[in-house]
């Protein structure tokens, strides 16, 4: 597994974080929610990205002039579907393979990048500004790039939504916004704002792909109630893995966006984990209650598992069950690119026996009911 220090290390120095797309009303309310505490080897970054606010700004409000009433009037062009799952299930595999439909359409990653402004600067930025990513994610070993699919949680984060995410400026600062992986635990105030930027974003991505859009977040497995208010008819795939592999690979997770993405050094494992541990069981304590209801077209169960083993076959029962249409079409392109991730490698961690015990301790309602026990 590699090490902290070299995770950094090898994300280079210029690269954009997830946070560089705010406008700087979100931007410095953060930098005073968190009393402007700075590692001073993170420093220059900070300074950086408030220097760049103004040319941000000015994209947002030239954005908002020229597309926003267009945007507020869009209708959707079909119910959107939603990856569900927690972080490091799969989520980002399945989402890869559901994308390689031309019918629907997902946020890329410079899209959440720079919400307030995409429709604007993305053109230009993807053309020539390839090389300000790294070709691999930081916490494993995938593709990175400004037109692959991304969350739209980096999205809702930099126009100003309440999300968890923003922990990974400011570490050290405890877990604020913890209670937005549960749609029950919502303050009110949160609900009506996060509901209506959530909403924009997806009228903005409409607006721009005129298709039924597939979008892609762990903490949406907690919100599937509020997901419901929004958009009825929306579909469901929830993706599952044996928590004794997803434990160590959210750790990795986690340590990696708090090196790479953070303001200050990242906090110790031993505050670290009873967080991982916390947040699957709110997650999924709100998950159960919000399916109640949803038919068999509606919502599919999927294991990681048989994805890594057989994508055709889980992406064919999922296109039948959910009916999505015809799948002959991206048959071709499915196999092409299981073809393609061959030499690909996961993590690997070591096993630990008495580690082991304790994620199926913690874990147990989830690893019971989706067959890993």
């Amino acid at each position: 597994m590699s090490s902290p220090e070299s995770v950094i290390n090898s994300y280079p120095e210029w690269a954009p974080r997830f946070w560089h797309g705010m406008q700087s009303k979100t931007w410095f309310s953060y930098l005073k929610k968190n009393r402007f505490r700075i590692g001073w080897n993170r420093m220059h970054v900070a300074f950086g990205v408030s220097a760049f606010m103004p040319f941000s700004d000015l994209m947002a409000l030239t954005h908002y002039l020229l597309f926003n009433r267009a945007i507020e009037r869009t209708a959707l062009a079909g119910p959107p579907l939603f990856v569900l799952g927690h972080w490091r299930s799969g989520t980002t595999l399945l989402h890869e393979y559901l994308g390689l439909d031309d019918r629907f359409a997902s946020p890329t990653t410079f899209q959440c990048f720079a919400p307030a402004h995409f429709l604007l600067t993305e053109a230009l930025v993807t053309r020539f500004g390839g090389w300000l990513l790294p070709d691999k994610r930081p916490m494993d070993n995938m593709k990175a790039g400004w037109a692959l699919p991304q969350e739209d949680e980096f999205a809702l984060m930099n126009l100003g939504a309440p999300t968890l995410y923003a922990r990974m400026m400011f570490p050290q600062n405890g877990f604020p916004d913890e209670n937005t992986l549960a749609d029950q635990d919502f303050t009110e105030e949160q609900k009506i704002k996060w509901k209506y930027l959530m909403n924009w974003f997806v009228k903005a991505l409409t607006y721009k792909n005129q298709k039924p859009l597939i979008l892609k977040s762990p903490p949406h497995t907690g919100r599937i109630g509020m997901l419901r208010e929004l958009y009825p008819d929306a579909k469901f795939i929830h993706i599952v893995r044996d928590p004794r592999s997803l434990f160590p690979s959210t750790m990795k997770l986690w340590r990696s966006l708090d090196q790479v993405q953070g303001l200050q050094r990242p906090i110790a494992d031993e505050q670290l984990e009873p967080f991982v541990f916390r947040c699957l069981r709110r997650m999924y304590s709100s998950f159960d209650q919000g399916r109640s209801g949803l038919t068999d077209s509606q919502i599919i169960d999927v294991k990681y598992e048989d994805l890594a083993k057989d994508p055709l076959n889980v992406v064919s029962t999922i296109y039948k069950q959910l009916e999505l249409g015809e799948l002959e079409i991206v048959k071709a392109k499915i196999l092409e690119k299981t073809n393609s991730q061959i030499e690909y490698k996961t993590n690997r961690f070591s096993k630990n026996t008495d580690r082991e015990d304790r994620i199926l301790s913690e874990w147990r309602d989830y690893a019971s009911r989706y067959g890993y026990l």
